[in-house]
């Protein structure tokens, strides 16, 4: 598994200080998640998962509530899900998720995004057979010995339990997400550092130096985009 999932939210939180630009992404995608089913995250798996997920990055309760209730009055505003795949320098691979109401624009967005900073845009696929979904959770105050322990007791299923600062991290099948979540809060556990359904990558590369430099860039460019939501890779930056 071998990233450090702490030390990359630390590196976002840290790029996204005192700007609103993660707030208006979990805006949407809570508004959009609301809007597929029920509003109310007890009965609508999709918007439990992102309101996990925006607990962990201090997401304020009114821009949760504001989306949440958007989708309850009716608005109109509809969004495309959308996955671009494509390559950085020195064959790196990127996976793009996006949220869009203009598909001409985040197609053009992403795909220069890539192309000025190295990289190309690839066919659906060309990548993402290279990644497996995977739901990402993490716990602080605990080791890895004290959560299988727990996560057995509970009969949950994960891959892999790894020990990380102060921290312990749980990797598990998508169809996990909750019920090591449930484990963990019936042990007595009410943050989580980590909650995250991702795409891992296989096997992570090492790029060299000039070429790792031109790749964050390529990264830093896609995510700044207005319409992307998420950004998997599978090159080891170190952190």
């Amino acid at each position: 598994m071998g990233r450090k999932w702490n030390n990359i939210k630390e590196k976002k939180a840290s790029k996204d200080a005192n700007t609103s630009r993660v707030y208006a992404k979990f805006g949407r995608e809570i508004y959009v998640a609301a809007k597929q089913g029920e509003p109310n995250p007890e009965s609508n798996q999709a918007l439990r998962i992102v309101l996990e997920r925006a607990k962990t990055y201090s997401v304020p309760k009114t821009i949760i509530d504001r989306a949440i209730e958007k989708a309850k009055g009716g608005s109109e505003e509809s969004y495309d899900e959308l996955r671009y795949e494509g390559f950085g320098p020195n064959g790196s691979m990127v996976i793009v998720d996006a949220l869009t109401n203009n598909v001409n624009r985040t197609a053009s967005d992403v795909r220069a995004a890539f192309g000025k900073n190295g990289g190309n845009m690839g066919v659906s696929g060309s990548v993402s057979y290279m990644f497996d979904a995977t739901a990402v959770i993490g716990v602080a105050d605990k080791n890895a010995e004290e959560a299988l322990e727990l996560l057995m007791e509970a009969d949950v299923d994960v891959r892999d339990i790894i020990d990380e600062d102060d921290s312990v991290i749980v990797y598990a099948e998508p169809d996990q997400f909750h019920a090591v979540q449930e484990a963990f809060k019936n042990a007595g556990v009410t943050e989580f550092t980590v909650a995250e359904l991702t795409m891992l990558a296989q096997n992570d590369i090492t790029l060299p130096e000039d070429a790792q430099a031109q790749f964050e860039k390529m990264i830093d460019a896609i995510e700044d985009l207005e319409d992307v939501r998420q950004v998997y890779h599978n090159v080891d930056l170190g952190e």
